[in-house]
């Protein structure tokens, strides 16, 4: 079974975030960028069903910049065979990266999809569940757990209420959760092996899909800085500020 892995380049998880001076963005300007932390959970899945015999060759794709072949090229070192960089510099939203990973579906024709549940520069949570259905393919999101049987994948996912699992007919497309499983780090001679292994790039175009932009964004703002606490001098005076002053009881 082939099984298709998509990974996003994204800042750092450890880099604090800059917004530029004019607000118009996040400013990128040296900064560390690294796989999604919830795409390198999904590599390490797809690694793992290879190494228990269940899939036979996994494909890692990504859209975005040249410079997102950096993270491709770390899911090859982490143990994907090959890799297929759809490259844009456009700022790709949730829907357009649905269509461009549709197609290459479409022509990979793997018999699992596997992403991460959301990005952690957008947190859309999206592009999996646009991705099924622009596929036609049964979905479970949140995973924590992933099990192969036959022609046949169970899967349970977090849920409000705790866990629930599903039972879905493959191909299938999952999107990964944290408790899924812990990723590995990638080996120096994996990573100079990676250096090897195939990556080809095809661009939007290629595709047939559109990427353009349908949203402007108009402002970008830091989190409003947290103010100081202060002390009360008895239990008293802090039951009178929160009744009074927060007013939470």
């Amino acid at each position: 079974m082939k099984v298709l892995v998509a990974v996003k380049r994204v800042i750092d998880y450890n880099v604090k975030i800059r917004v530029k001076p004019d607000h118009s963005d996040v400013d990128l300007t040296n900064v560390k960028m690294a796989m999604n932390p919830f795409c390198e959970i999904a590599v390490e899945e797809a690694v793992r069903l290879k190494e228990k015999g269940v899939a036979s060759e996994i494909v890692a794709v990504t859209v975005g910049p040249k410079a997102a072949q950096e993270q491709l090229r770390t899911a090859l070192a982490l143990g994907v065979d090959r890799a297929v960089h759809v490259e844009t510099d456009a700022t790709v939203e949730s829907l357009a990266a649905a269509k461009a990973l549709a197609k290459v579906v479409e022509a990979e024709q793997p018999g699992l999809v596997i992403l991460g549940k959301q990005a952690i520069d957008s947190d859309n949570n999206q592009v999996g569940q646009m991705l099924a259905a622009l596929s036609g393919m049964p979905q479970a999101t949140f995973a924590s757990e992933v099990v192969v049987e036959g022609d046949q994948l169970k899967v349970t996912r977090e849920v409000d209420g705790g866990l629930q699992t599903l039972s879905l007919s493959l191909p299938a497309v999952v999107t990964t959760d944290l408790r899924l499983n812990e990723p590995r780090y990638a080996k120096l001679p994996d990573i100079m092996k990676a250096k090897k292994k195939p990556l080809e790039v095809k661009t939007p175009a290629d595709l047939g899909v559109d990427v353009a932009s349908r949203l402007t964004l108009v402002k970008v703002e830091p989190p409003a800085e947290r103010q100081a606490g202060i002390k009360v001098g008895s239990v008293d005076e802090l039951v009178d500020k929160l009744k009074n002053e927060a007013k939470v009881i």
